[in-house]
C-alpha cells in the first residue's frame, strides 16, 4: 500500500510502509520512556503482519543484553518456532548497535529499517558497517524512518538525564 497525501506536507501512513511499522516502533519507544529507560523501541514483521515487539529494558533489567532489538528478536523466535527469521524485517528507532546487528545477521532477518542513525554505536552504517564484513548474510540495511521524531524522543531524553545527575 501507500502513503496518502493531505495537503499542507501532511501524510496519512497506512498499512504495510515502513512508516507504519516505524510508528509501532516509537510506541515501543514510549513504553522504555514511561519506565526511565532510553527511548528505544522495535517491531518485527513477517508477511507485513506485526509478530513481535521489544524496547530498551537496561536499567530495569539491569542487564547489558536488554535492548529493544534482542527482546523483540527473542520474541519472534518464540513466535515462529525457529531461530531463522529470513521472512522477518526489523524496525527500530534507532540504528542497531554492534551486538543487535550482530543478532539481526544470526538470526538471518531480511531487512532491516532504523530511525535515528547512532553516531556513538551505530553498526551499520554510522560507525562500522557490519554489511561490509564477509558474513554469512547480510540484510537490506534502510535507515532514516522518521528519523527526526525518534531522534528527538533520544535527545530530550538523554538531556533531561543530564540535567537530573547534575542535581543533588
Amino acid at each position: 500500500m501507500r502513503n496518502e497525501e493531505l495537503g499542507k506536507g501532511e501524510v496519512r501512513f497506512t498499512l504495510h510502509t515502513p512508516h507504519y511499522f516505524m510508528e509501532l516502533a516509537l510506541e515501543q519507544a514510549e513504553l522504555a520512556l514511561c519506565m526511565d529507560e532510553a527511548p528505544v523501541g522495535c517491531v518485527i514483521t513477517q508477511n507485513d503482519k506485526v509478530i513481535a515487539s521489544g524496547y530498551n529494558r537496561r536499567e530495569t533489567d539491569q542487564n547489558a543484553l536488554a535492548h529493544a532489538e534482542l527482546a523483540a528478536i527473542r520474541a519472534a523466535c518464540e513466535v515462529t518456532g525457529f531461530w531463522r527469521l529470513a521472512d522477518c524485517e526489523l524496525y527500530v528507532t534507532l540504528e542497531p548497535c554492534p551486538m543487535c546487528a550482530g543478532a539481526i545477521i544470526g538470526s538471518r532477518i531480511r531487512r532491516v529499517v532504523f530511525g535515528a542513525f547512532d553516531p556513538k554505536s551505530g553498526a551499520f552504517g554510522s560507525v562500522v558497517n557490519l554489511n561490509d564484513f564477509p558474513f554469512n548474510h547480510r540484510p537490506e540495511v534502510t535507515g532514516g524512518v522518521l528519523a527526526d521524531r525518534s531522534g528527538a524522543m533520544l535527545s530530550a531524553f538523554f538531556a533531561e538525564l543530564r540535567k537530573r545527575q547534575k542535581l543533588p
